[in-house]
Parts: C-alpha cells; sequence; structure tokens
C-alpha cells in the first residue's frame, strides 16, 4: 500500500511539473509574435514594404538559429541548469520585447527582435529537455501538452491584438513582456529538475560530430526540417493570408482577421497533444508522417478557399493549424532517445537552430511568392516540407536504430 501511494505521489508530482513547467515556457514564448500580430500598426508607422514586415518576424527567426545554434556549438544546454537558462532567457526576452517601444529606427526595432529570438534560443530546447527528465515513460504526450503551451504563446498576441479595437500596439508589447517576466519567476521559484536527469557535460566539438553520424537521429533531423520549412512560413503569413482573401471575414474590420489567425495558431495546441497520445500508442514516425500529409494537403489546397466559401477556407485554415504543428514534439522526442544521453541537450539545440534557420528563407520565400504572384497561391512554395518530411519518417522507420524510438515501429 506504501509503494502504491509513493507511485501515485510521483505521478501527480510529474504531471504538476508539467504544468508549471509548460506554463512556465508559454509565457515567455508570447514574445515571439508580439510584433507579427501588429505587424499593420507598424507596418504604417516606419512605412514597410512587404519585404520589410517579413524582416519583422525573420530577424526573431535568425536570432533563435544563431542562438540555439550557439547553445550546441558549446553544449550549454549540457552544462547548465535547465530552470536557471529558462529562467535568464526569459527575462532578457521580456527586456528585449519591451525595447520595441523605445526603438527610434527600424534598424534597432530589428536589432530588438533579433535579441528576442536569441533570448528565446535559451526557453524552448530547456524546457523540452526539463519536461523529459521527469518522463521516461508517455514522454510524447508530455511534450505535446509542452508544444501545446508553446503554440498558445505564439498565438497569445492575435488575441491581445483582437481583443478591442481600442487597444494601441504598445499594449500588446507590454502585455507580452510582462508575461515573460511572469513566465521567468516562475521557472526559478517553481520549477525543478525530475528522477531522469541528463549527465551534464563539458563542450567538446566531437560531440556535434557524433550526433552527425548518428544516421536515425539525422533522418529525424531531416524529418523536422521539412516540417519546420512548412510551420513558421504558415504562422508568420496566415494574417497577411487571411486579410488579402476572405473578405466576408474580414467585414471590413481587422479584429475578425486576428481572431481568425489566433483560432488557426492556437489549434495547434490541440493538434499537439492529440499527436503526442498518438505517438505514445501508434508511434512517433506514423504519427508525423501522418500530420505531414495532412498539413501539406492543406497547404496545397487552401488557395482554392481563398476568396470563399468562408466556411470552406475556416475549415481548411483550422485543420491546416491543427497538424502544422501537431508533430513538432515527435521531433524533440525523438532527439532524446535516439541520441547519447549525455549530449541530448546539444541534440536539441542543434535540431531547433538548424530548423528555425531553416523558416527564414521559407519566411521570406512565401513574401517574394505572394509580391510576384498574389498571396492566393503563395503557400503552395511550403508543399515540398511535409512531402520531404513524410519521406524521412518512412525511410526511419526502415532502420534498427528506430527501436529506440518510444513504440518507433508500431
Amino acid at each position: 500500500m506504501a509503494v502504491a501511494n509513493v507511485t501515485a505521489a510521483s505521478a501527480v508530482r510529474r504531471w504538476s511539473m508539467l504544468v508549471v513547467i509548460s506554463i512556465g515556457a508559454f509565457l515567455p514564448m508570447t514574445t515571439w509574435f508580439s510584433a507579427t500580430a501588429i505587424a499593420p500598426q507598424l507596418t504604417q508607422l516606419w512605412g514597410l514594404s512587404p519585404a520589410g514586415g517579413a524582416w519583422v518576424t525573420g530577424a526573431v527567426q535568425i536570432g533563435f538559429a544563431i542562438g540555439a545554434l550557439g547553445s550546441s556549438m558549446i553544449g550549454l544546454s549540457d552544462m547548465v541548469s535547465p530552470r536557471k537558462l529558462i529562467g535568464v532567457s526569459a527575462l532578457t526576452a521580456a527586456a528585449a520585447n519591451l525595447g520595441l517601444l523605445f526603438a527610434p529606427s527600424v534598424s534597432l526595432l530589428l536589432v530588438a527582435r533579433f535579441v528576442t529570438g536569441l533570448a528565446l534560443a535559451g526557453v524552448y530546447p530547456p524546457a523540452v529537455k526539463l519536461v523529459s527528465t521527469w518522463f521516461s515513460r508517455g514522454r510524447g504526450t508530455a511534450l505535446g501538452v509542452l508544444l501545446a503551451a508553446l503554440t498558445l504563446g505564439s498565438a497569445f498576441p492575435h488575441l491581445v491584438s483582437a481583443g478591442a479595437a481600442e487597444l494601441a500596439w504598445q499594449d500588446v508589447i507590454v502585455a507580452t513582456s510582462l508575461a515573460a517576466l511572469a513566465g521567468a519567476l516562475l521557472i526559478l521559484r517553481l520549477g525543478e529538475e525530475g528522477p531522469y536527469p541528463f549527465a551534464r557535460s563539458a563542450f567538446d566539438p566531437r560531440h556535434i560530430k557524433t550526433l552527425a553520424r548518428n544516421r536515425a537521429l539525422m533522418l529525424a533531423n531531416l524529418g523536422y526540417l521539412g516540417h519546420m520549412w512548412e510551420l513558421y512560413a504558415m504562422w508568420g503569413w496566415i494574417l497577411a493570408y487571411i486579410r488579402a482573401g476572405s473578405p466576408d471575414i474580414v467585414a471590413g474590420s481587422s479584429r475578425g482577421a486576428s481572431l481568425l489567425a489566433f483560432f488557426v495558431v492556437v489549434s495547434g495546441g490541440i493538434g499537439s497533444i492529440l499527436g503526442g497520445i498518438a505517438a505514445d500508442r501508434i508511434g512517433r514516425t506514423a504519427t508525423a508522417a501522418a500530420m505531414m500529409a495532412v498539413s501539406g494537403l492543406c497547404a496545397l489546397t487552401i488557395g482554392l478557399a481563398f476568396d470563399g466559401p468562408s466556411w470552406l477556407f475556416v475549415a481548411v485554415a483550422v485543420l491546416w493549424g491543427v497538424t502544422v504543428i501537431g508533430d513538432s514534439a515527435q521531433f524533440s522526442a525523438m532527439a532524446t532517445e535516439l541520441s547519447d544521453p549525455r549530449y541530448v541537450g546539444t541534440a536539441l539545440s542543434l535540431q531547433l537552430s538548424s530548423g528555425i534557420a531553416l523558416t527564414f528563407v521559407s519566411i521570406h520565400l512565401t513574401s517574394f511568392v505572394a509580391e510576384t504572384v498574389g498571396w492566393r497561391w503563395s503557400f503552395l512554395i511550403l508543399t515540398p516540407g511535409p512531402l520531404l518530411g513524410v519521406v524521412a519518417m518512412l525511410a526511419l522507420r526502415r532502420l534498427p536504430a528506430a527501436r529506440q524510438i518510444a513504440h518507433g515501429l508500431m
């Protein structure tokens, strides 16, 4: 009876810690798309072109990619406590995001966005690692919950922007900066590592060489790259896409467009949780392949519903929102399962940095296509990404190393 009580207490403890970590990561992540949600106001204020507007989101992506790559190069996530790294990084993101209020030029505005991305590289990968220390079984579901929280954080600025017509763009920045501050305090105060910690190690360049020779891990990373080619370009431009099409939804007001953009992005939270549950039952590779097949189909067909009917446009957009992120947590889980336990932090940072760096290309390429042929067919450029991801997952399933993945061959 005593053993059963201890087991039950441990289960409650790990799920309560998952809630703490998820909220602590969600709050700083609101700064990621804080400027994207107010892009129309910033575009008008600074006289930005569509290409210039792309830099508002792109600067964050570059900052995150450099931060995550730098972290992986020096093994920062394997040397520093994830709790401390998340807390300090969230504080930095709050300060950099608040700096948008005082930027005297476009150049400094983009610098503030860059630093925000740099700081968030110290929130996302360590949060994945921290959650993983609490879950040896059910890790896919747990990381699905974490990704749902991060997705909500990315969608939150759209909700704030749509919440009231009288809101100034400065209110969105203040709200998201305060959220990041609250997240930092929560993690520093209540965050803890779990009973399955990963070994800490000093930096050694051979770590990256070891990871690069891991064929199964590289296939998981290739699938992740295909996933990321699509994800942030869709998230970054969905508001502009909605504004350009579906006049019944916009109805002469920016509120309807912002609200729909929020629901499209936040629906990914449902996809992340469902994807996590499915992955722990039918396998990570099968779940990721299925999610990317559906999301790729949405990217291919949403142009057909561009100018209505509205119900069809909304249905395709929300389905895309659910599936475009529903597999993301499983790539992180695969990185923790396929890499040497001593280098898990480095493996996660390397995976994320390469993926985020690729998003910079897809974000700008999507805006270029939109300027060239119009928004309607601009998302077609994203379809090769999920196709590549599906091929990588099917190849990974055939490798003997796939047995290291939870339910990898199911």
